[in-house]
């Protein structure tokens, strides 16, 4: 390694190290310790085709992988019978396998979504070349059941797909599937499948109480979530979980692996699952709940301070996301925020302090004073 490359790298460690504290718009979590898996970086893993069936490529993690996907089946109360899945690159990647999945079982369906979707998703319809249709939102972001209802019925003769965001992008609003459920009822729609985008929230909606409607027990088909946001991991990743009965409709046989391949990316990611059935294995059920309750006090607390400074200031309830109105450009840069046309947010994900917070309401107040550069 040249003297130059170690400069490089050197001055790369410095700027990340530097600017992830100012990280506040982005659900990505931080507070993890990997140390103990540096051995395995040493090595290729790849979990090459589908985790469930044993492949001639045999450097990976496959077995952890099938742990990690049980212990989500579990968590999103899929039948013992009929469920399978695997660890993605991301959200996006999962989501393209939800409606990959839904578009074999019904070819000729429209798929609903709500605006306040993510906009892979729009990418993704492209993708598959499926008809859709947008749906209006509520105020806070969590679709409109009203106008969902009467769009279906308009095109009632034709299968139903609908995508259902737990925690969308930008206020973390959650839809519930279990009223999906009901207007398919009421419209006697027969054919019908239900894609839920969990990214963020599907990662602790389990331990909420009230417990949302949007895993399997309540109507769910698939479900896609993060694994870098509230899970954590150095590297995106995600896992998406589906009845195994609808899997069993895309599989294929490969030689060149001796295996099925029932993914969408083929060879995958051996390492992403190692940190992800770590995290699970140490932290276990209990730990994800104290994890869950930790990021909804800071959320509160966010809440409530960012209020002091900013009245408009509000949050969804039970979620980690925290809403204002979009300050300008020197605070979303510095702060790293996600913003839409009016409005911005931070998100309290594991490994946000309230120190932080603080220091962000600070700049608040001097940005709205006009003194932000006082701040640096």
């Amino acid at each position: 390694m040249t003297s130059n490359t170690s400069q490089v790298l050197k001055d790369l460690l410095d700027e990340i190290s530097s600017r992830s504290p100012m990280t506040m718009g982005y659900p990505v979590s931080k507070d993890f310790d990997y140390s103990e898996l540096l051995p395995f970086l040493e090595y290729p893993l790849n979990n090459v085709g589908d985790p469930f069936i044993p492949s001639t490529y045999a450097v990976g993690s496959r077995e952890l992988e099938k742990q990690v996907i049980e212990f989500l089946a579990r968590l999103f109360r899929a039948k013992e019978d009929n469920w399978w899945g695997y660890v993605t690159n991301g959200g996006s990647e999962g989501n393209l396998y939800g409606l990959y999945l839904a578009r074999e079982l019904y070819p000729k369906a429209i798929v609903y979504y709500s605006e306040a979707t993510h906009y892979s998703v729009q990418k993704n319809l492209h993708l598959l070349n499926m008809p859709n249709i947008a749906i209006r939102s509520q105020a806070s972001g969590e679709i409109d059941y009203d106008d969902l209802e009467k769009t279906i019925s308009i095109n009632r003769q034709v299968p139903v797909i609908i995508l259902a965001n737990i925690g969308t992008t930008m206020t973390e609003a959650r839809d519930d599937v279990a009223k999906m459920k009901t207007i398919f009822k009421h419209l006697a729609i027969q054919h019908h499948y239900i894609h839920v985008d969990g990214a963020l929230s599907g990662g602790y909606a389990a331990f909420l109480e009230p417990r949302p409607a949007f895993d399997f027990e309540d109507g769910a088909d698939s479900i896609a979530v993060s694994g870098h946001k509230f899970f954590g991991s150095p590297i995106p990743c995600g896992m998406v979980i589906a009845k195994k009965s609808h899997r069993d409709r895309i599989a294929s046989s490969v030689d060149y692996i001796g295996s099925l391949d029932t993914t969408i990316s083929g060879s995958r990611n051996g390492h992403t699952p190692l940190f992800l059935w770590y995290t699970i294995s140490k932290l276990g059920m209990e730990g994800l709940r104290q994890r869950t309750m930790d990021c909804l006090d800071v959320a509160e607390y966010a809440e409530f301070i960012l209020k002091q400074a900013e009245p408009q200031a509000w949050r969804n309830p039970d979620t980690l996301t925290v809403n204002i109105p979009k300050p300008g450009e020197e605070l979303i840069k510095k702060w790293q925020l996600a913003s839409g046309k009016e409005w911005a947010h931070i998100i309290c994900m594991p490994g946000m302090q309230k120190a932080q917070i603080d220091a962000f309401v600070k700049d608040l107040e001097l940005h709205k004073a006009g003194q932000l550069a006082l701040a640096h």
